[in-house]
């Protein structure tokens, strides 16, 4: 049995003209240079939403500060007729002096001092006191030093 001899070169491809970068249509390179634009633009279109995207993560952020400030001053709004009413209620009873304590030549006239509408808590006040004079002191011997 003998086969056919063919030659090694007829087996093989032949080399095509679009692997060759020299043999390639002007056409294809246009269409790889609109390629690789529309690819830079949309790498570019990729970074700027990113960026949107944090900005309007940043606003959200602020929104709920904003919410939560908004809510807290309707309270303070709400809470402003009850103050009103303590103080019209603090005013009408200063608006009646007594005329029971004669007035002195020499001194003026005036009416009682107001109700205390706010009270502060003094169970913190022994060390405040104590703070102050250290502060006092360390001042009065900065001084001293300085002389």
């Amino acid at each position: 049995m003998s086969y056919p001899t063919r030659s090694l070169s007829s087996h093989m491809r032949a080399p095509s003209a679009s692997s060759s970068s020299t043999g390639q249509s002007p056409a294809l390179l246009a269409r790889i240079e609109e390629k690789k634009a529309e690819l830079e633009s949309l790498r570019e279109l990729r970074d700027l939403s990113a960026a949107v995207a944090e900005q309007m993560e940043a606003l959200e952020k602020k929104l709920s500060t904003l919410s939560d400030g908004t809510e807290a001053i309707a309270v303070v709004m709400g809470n402003w007729h009850n103050v009103l009413r303590a103080i019209n209620m603090a005013s009408s009873k200063l608006a009646n002096p007594s005329p029971l304590a004669p007035a002195d030549e020499g001194q003026e006239v005036t009416g009682p001092l107001p109700q205390v509408l706010v009270r502060i808590p003094t169970e913190h006040a022994p060390a405040l006191q104590a703070q102050a004079e250290a502060a006092e002191a360390a001042a009065e011997e900065d001084e001293s030093r300085l002389v």
